[in-house]
């Protein structure tokens, strides 16, 4: 797929990631150099976002405020970077609050900066892109990351990531509910043990300490209670079961979270310390995990390096693929769609955004080429409304280098590919939007045959929100003729664009 580098941002310039986890946020700058990483900026900011999800899962306002206050702050560091050097990313908390829209809304206003919500696997794939870089080894793996509302594990050697997981568990989630009020006890540890336990047990085979070597803790759980040993002589920052006992028994004799004063912990970790620990020890139990270790990236380092391969592969000399394509290939493999059919619809859906949308972002183009070459992916489901069902497979399948949101954006596009527009109504909006699928529908009705079409037989003009459709071969047979007035209706129908045929 050609694309223009015009635009594009050296791929070694600094990058900006903001994580916005379940209970910090964290914005880092970085800069990849070949093999090397250099930090150049690192904030972080106990919002507690988790801790402010009700019993409806709905963040509240108070909760949302305190993210969009971190936000602005974050805003001020980011406002020399141009478009595609910052990422920003949600995670267990966003994919679970039912008002998250509402929230994502006012967020990107307040960073200035698109936010995407991350799948769970998506995460841990993050993960350990991160370490991997940063700490890179040929052992054997097993990477374990404790947020406030999930916990990541992942197997992977050297750069290569294999099983990855993601557990509804985390340190905010299990301190509220196994330690209310921040009381500290014996049968509170317990029960916290029980239902990390119930959570992960379902993995005990997939990450048995028979396919791993070594075992690393990434981000905040492991790196606090890593200090905490470490300062207390318990031993030199290795994590063992023997140290975690040490300081789960430290934590009942405090007898409250208020109290627990220990030399290596920072006052922010007290609150959710408890539910973190109870994994902890819950994983050490349960894979065998006698050793681990910290380790030295973290998903904002994955994010900045994942950041950087993207601009590499599509740099004019890049000699990397983005992932996100080798993806969309596996897909097409998977659900054995009709690769030279997409291709049609791809090629001439391109040429014909190139016409209409110039001036379009380098992702809104790769969105348009995915959506077309997976347009047809429900096929395996049912050929009847087989674009509903392309769209939902879309929006739930798992896909590495995709975030949910822009799974959520390629499936709205497969959505609308055919048919009215007002199930995507809402989507059309977004001018983007509505220029992507004008030209994917276009490219599926010239295309309809399965027959090869040259480039041109899809030509057209804008002016403004209308579009004339020129003269082709293509557009005078009389059956691409009669879908193509249906089409003019269909759009005539809706508050967006016009479309008008050649006479």
């Amino acid at each position: 797929m050609p694309l223009p580098f015009a635009h594009l941002p050296p791929h070694d310039a600094p990058l900006a990631a903001i994580d916005m986890g379940s209970n910090s946020f964290r914005l880092e700058i970085g800069q990849v150099r070949g093999s090397r990483y250099q930090r150049q900026l690192y904030l972080k900011d106990t919002v507690r976002l988790g801790a402010g999800l009700d019993a409806e899962l709905c963040l509240t306002e108070e909760a949302m405020q305190r993210g969009l206050d971190c936000l602005s702050r974050f805003a001020q560091h980011l406002a020399e970077f141009e478009p595609g050097r910052v990422r920003a990313v949600a995670t267990q908390t966003l994919r679970e609050a039912r008002n998250r829209n509402a929230f994502l809304q006012r967020a990107s206003a307040a960073l200035g900066q698109p936010i995407e919500v991350i799948s769970g696997r998506e995460e841990a794939r993050l993960i350990y892109v991160g370490v991997s870089f940063l700490q890179p080894s040929d052992q054997s793996r097993l990477v374990i990351d404790i947020g406030g509302r999930s916990t990541e594990l992942i197997l992977g050697m050297g750069r290569q990531p294999g099983d990855a997981e993601s557990f509804q568990i985390g340190s905010v989630s299990l301190s509220m509910n196994h330690f209310p009020q921040g009381r500290l006890d014996a049968q509170g540890f317990r029960s916290a043990q029980v239902a990390a336990g119930a959570e992960i047990e379902e993995a005990l085979a997939v990450f048995s300490s028979s396919r791993w070597s070594e075992a690393l803790g990434s981000s905040g759980t492991a790196g606090a209670v890593s200090d905490v040993l470490k300062a207390n002589g318990i031993d030199d920052g290795v994590i063992t079961p023997q140290g975690l006992r040490w300081l789960i028994q430290r934590c009942i004799d405090a007898g409250h979270v208020d109290r627990l004063d220990l030399p290596g912990l920072k006052p922010d970790r007290r609150a959710v310390l408890p539910g973190g620990l109870a994994i902890l020890y819950t994983l050490a139990a349960h894979f065998d995990v006698q050793a681990l270790k910290p380790a030295k990236g973290a998903l904002r380092q994955g994010v900045i390096i994942d950041l950087h391969e993207r601009l590499r592969a599509r740099s004019p000399r890049g000699s990397r693929r983005d992932m996100r394509d080798d993806s969309v290939q596996a897909l097409q493999r998977r659900f054995g769609i009709d690769t030279a059919q997409a291709d049609r619809v791809a090629r001439l859906a391109m040429s014909l955004f190139d016409q209409l949308a110039p001036d379009a972002a380098a992702e809104e183009r790769r969105e348009l080429w995915w959506a077309a070459q997976l347009h047809e992916i429900g096929m395996m489901v049912s050929h009847h409304d087989h674009h509903r069902h392309s769209a939902y497979l879309i929006d739930h399948v798992d896909a590495a280098g995709f975030s949910q949101s822009q799974q959520r954006r390629l499936g709205e596009l497969v959505l609308g590919q055919r048919g009215g527009l007002r199930k995507v109504e809402a989507a059309l909006a977004r001018e983007g939007f509505a220029w992507q699928l004008l030209c994917l529908r276009l490219a599926v009705i010239i295309s309809h045959a399965r027959v090869d079409q040259p480039v041109a037989a899809l030509r057209a003009q804008r002016r403004g929100g209308a579009v004339q459709l020129k003269p082709s071969p293509a557009t005078a047979n009389p059956r691409t003729r009669y879908l193509l007035e249906q089409e003019a209706q269909a759009w005539a129908r809706s508050d967006g664009l016009t479309l008008a045929l050649p006479a």
